[in-house]
C-alpha cells in the first residue's frame, strides 16, 4: 500500500468522508503527482515541498486557466495530506503551512532581476567554455529556457533535429502537442554547436536534445534539479524552478518594450489572458515614466 493509499484509507475510516469527497482528494493528489512525474509508489514526504506546490498552483493558473476557488480546493487536499503525514510520522514538519489562500485570479510570477541574470550568465561562462558534457549540458538548459521562455515539458521533449540547420530557431511541441517555431538568439549558435558535439549518442538526428551521460532523455525532475542548483549557486533567493526562468524571459521582454501579444506567441499561450499576468512592472520604472511623461509631475518638486 502506498503513502497515498494510507491517507485515503484514513479519510474513509477515521474522518468518514463521503465517497465523493474522498474521490476529489485522490484526484487532486494524483494530479499533483502526475504534474511532478512521480508515481504513487515513488512518492514520499520529501516530494511535497512548498516550492513544488507553488509551481503547481502557477501551472493551474497559467496553463489550465483555473480560478482561485478551484486552485484553493486542490491545494487544500495537499494541505490535508501534509498535516496527516506529520501526524502519522511520515514527515517531521508541514511545509505547506507557508502557502496561503489565493484571493486574486492570478498570482504574480516570480522572476530573476536583470542584474542577477547577468551574474548567473557570468558564473556559467566556465561551463559554457568547457569540453565537459555535464557542465555544458546544464548551462545550455538554463540558457535555452531563459532566452526562449520554454516550458519544462518542452525542454524535456526537445530532440536534436528540432533545431534548425542554421541554429536560428527550434521546433517546439507545446500544450496539446501543438507545434510552434521558437526563434533562437544568435549568441546561442556556437554554444549549441559545441554542446551537440559532446552528446553521447549513436543516433544523432533523432536523439533527445538533453540526455544523461548514458544517452537517456532527461526527466522533468532532473532538469528541475539542474536549474535549482545553478540558480541557488548563483545566489538566487526563493523559488528556483524552470517556471522562474520562463517568467524571467517574459518579464524582461516586457520591460524592454515587447508587445504583449508577441510575448503571448513566444510563450505559446492560447489566450492573452494567460500572458497578462506578466504586466507587473518594476515600481521604480513606473515612477520614472510618470515623472517623465506626466505634465504635472514636477509641480511639487
Amino acid at each position: 500500500m502506498t503513502l497515498v493509499d494510507d491517507f485515503i484509507a484514513w479519510l474513509e475510516g477515521e474522518r468518514r468522508y463521503s465517497p465523493l469527497t474522498v474521490r476529489n482528494y485522490r484526484r487532486d493528489i494524483e494530479d499533483f503527482l502526475a504534474w511532478r512525474e512521480i508515481s504513487a509508489e515513488e512518492f514520499s514526504a520529501e516530494d511535497l515541498t512548498s516550492d513544488a506546490v507553488r509551481d503547481w498552483t502557477l501551472h493551474l493558473f497559467e496553463e489550465r486557466n483555473l480560478k482561485a476557488l478551484s486552485v484553493n480546493r486542490s491545494v487544500s487536499s495537499l494541505r490535508s495530506l501534509a498535516r496527516w503525514m506529520v501526524q502519522s510520522g511520515y514527515a517531521k514538519s508541514n511545509e505547506l503551512k507557508k502557502i496561503s489562500q489565493f484571493k486574486s485570479p492570478k498570482r504574480l510570477p516570480t522572476f530573476v532581476p536583470d542584474t542577477r541574470i547577468d551574474e548567473i550568465l557570468s558564473d556559467m561562462k566556465e561551463a559554457i567554455d568547457s569540453e565537459e558534457f555535464l557542465p555544458m549540458r546544464n548551462a545550455v538548459i538554463v540558457l535555452l529556457i531563459y532566452t526562449s521562455g520554454l516550458r519544462l515539458s518542452e525542454v524535456a521533449g526537445a530532440n536534436v533535429d528540432d533545431i534548425a540547420a542554421d541554429f536560428s530557431a527550434i521546433r517546439i511541441r507545446g500544450k496539446g502537442n501543438k507545434i510552434r517555431i521558437q526563434p533562437l538568439i544568435k549568441g546561442l549558435k556556437p554554444i549549441i554547436e559545441r554542446y551537440l558535439r559532446l552528446i553521447p549518442t549513436s543516433n544523432y538526428d533523432t536523439h533527445p536534445l538533453f540526455v544523461s551521460e548514458r544517452g537517456e532523455r532527461l526527466s522533468h525532475r532532473t532538469i528541475e534539479r539542474v536549474i535549482d542548483k545553478i540558480l541557488k549557486d548563483a545566489g538566487v533567493v526563493g523559488r528556483t524552478s524552470p517556471h522562474v526562468l520562463r517568467h524571467t524571459f517574459a518579464t524582461h521582454l516586457l520591460n524592454q518594450g515587447a508587445d504583449l501579444r508577441e510575448i503571448q506567441e513566444l510563450l505559446g499561450h492560447e489566450s492573452l489572458r494567460a500572458t497578462q499576468v506578466y504586466t507587473h512592472t518594476d515600481i521604480e520604472k513606473l515612477k520614472d515614466i510618470y515623472r517623465t511623461a506626466h505634465p504635472r509631475s514636477g509641480d511639487n518638486e
